[in-house]
């Protein structure tokens, strides 16, 4: 690894929280749409040291979840009708929706798994068995801004998320996230941050480290708020009840200072946990009105269950059930659980990265929430509510032409990026694979 690590003065340790449920009886209430065609933190001693250095309107009573007999009961499926892709229009009325293409920005990547937009136009790429790419002027450089040796490329695990510092401009910051296993000890997962300089990843700094890791489940999406603050999605690690422990940084979303410390507004003191029972989110996107979703993969034989991705809207110090709920199926003890924005049933969507259509540029999906699959191989487009607390309708994008998804993000031009994941074990590479594609209004 490039540089010396730092190390600062130990950070206080998170203070025993406690995790009570409120017992109370809700409305029943459900909705499913499923498109066509388908610690206190636990202690580990990582190789690197540590660095120096909005709440939501008031909501209503979350639905209950139902409790199934045996099994999950089948939920009502609603089915789009509109096709895979907007159809062509060979004079778009303004405003009105525009046909749309598929370009292909670079080839060969193993296993991309982040794709983030510098000042200047340069594109920086995560491959999870540790290199960080850059695209420069269209072109994919040979040389690697950094490979990261500590990395454990383990089943689901390796170099994962990547998030610019909000003063990138000025301050050069490149944070990523990994999983690692020091000494040959367990994995654990570790957010670090680099200093870029002419292309090169110098200075790596510890920011925050003790989140369980395993060969499944790694979370791993790290985002900048509207807020500044820096947000992190980790999984159960393949141990479900690590998601209710407060006292574990497992199977939740954390919301850290950009030096790693807490911030002073987080809902439980001294804890970086930010919302808590999750299973395996895998993406973070903010609304334009500032509200945070999450994707998140629901279960695969873990309690009986298979599918119920989710959708949620996320919101401070709040329950979203995982493992004692699945979607909308209570599987264990009650409690004050937020239900998901919706969930896909018994099928599989299998949901990665997300983001938010805000610029214009298509104006069939403004303002809508798109998600990656994986499994599912589409791009979902996911029409809320005014108020963002229910889905109007699901359609999936390029069903099936480009294989697994792993993440989809907007550019500052306003078009759209997907990165492929075929080479992660679970898909059919093609011989270009993997790739990033820039989705285009295919207007003259």
């Amino acid at each position: 690894m490039p540089g010396r690590i730092q190390r600062a003065p130990a950070r206080r340790a998170l203070p025993r929280l406690n995790a009570r449920l409120t017992r109370r009886s809700l409305v029943v209430a459900g909705l499913l749409l499923v498109g066509c065609n388908l610690g206190f933190r636990e202690q580990v001693t990582p190789p690197f040291p540590v660095a120096t250095e909005t709440p939501g309107e008031p909501r209503p009573p979350s639905p209950a979840p139902t409790r199934p007999p045996q099994q999950a009961p089948s939920p009502t499926v609603t089915l789009a009708t509109t096709p895979t892709a907007p159809a062509p229009t060979a004079t778009p009325a303004p405003g009105g929706p525009v046909p749309v293409r598929v370009e292909t920005v670079a080839t060969g990547l193993e296993v991309p798994w982040e794709i983030a937009f510098a000042p200047g136009g340069r594109l920086f790429v995560t491959e999870r068995p540790g290199r960080v790419r850059l695209i420069v002027d269209g072109r994919l450089l040979p040389e690697p801004a950094v490979v990261i040796e500590e990395v454990a490329a383990v089943g689901e695990g390796g170099l994962l998320g990547l998030a610019l510092d909000p003063d990138f401009a000025t301050n050069h910051r490149v944070y990523v996230y990994f999983t690692t296993q020091a000494g040959g000890g367990a994995l654990h997962n570790v957010v670090l941050r680099y200093t870029e300089r002419d292309n090169r990843f110098a200075d790596p700094t510890l920011v925050i480290d003790g989140i369980p890791g395993a060969s499944l489940h790694d979370g791993g999406r790290i985002a900048f708020g509207p807020d500044g603050k820096l947000y992190v999605t980790t999984g159960d690690a393949r141990n479900p009840a690590r998601a209710q422990n407060l006292n574990s940084l497992a199977g939740k979303i954390l919301r850290l200072n950009p030096d790693g410390s807490v911030p002073a507004d987080n809902p439980f003191p001294g804890s970086p946990v930010w919302s808590y029972g999750h299973r395996n989110p895998q993406g973070l996107a903010w609304a334009p009105d500032g509200r945070l979703y999450a994707t998140e993969h629901g279960p695969s034989g873990d309690l009986g269950l298979a599918a119920h991705d989710e959708v949620n809207l996320i919101e401070p110090g709040r329950n979203y059930g995982w493992p004692e709920m699945a979607g909308t199926i209570l599987v264990g003890a009650p409690g004050d659980y937020v239900l998901p924005v919706i969930e896909s049933g018994q099928e599989t969507w299998a949901p990665s990265g997300a983001a938010f259509v805000s610029t214009g540029r298509f104006p069939q999906w403004q303002g809508d929430l798109l998600f990656a699959g994986l499994r599912s191989r589409a791009l979902w487009r996911l029409e809320l509510s005014a108020d963002g607390r229910q889905a109007v309708a699901l359609e999936p994008l390029f069903a099936g032409e480009f294989g697994r998804l792993r993440t989809v993000v907007e550019a500052p031009d306003g078009t759209l990026y997907l990165l492929t994941s075929n080479r992660d074990g679970r898909g059919s590479p093609g011989p270009e694979d993997d790739r990033v594609l820039r989705i285009v209004a295919d207007v003259p």
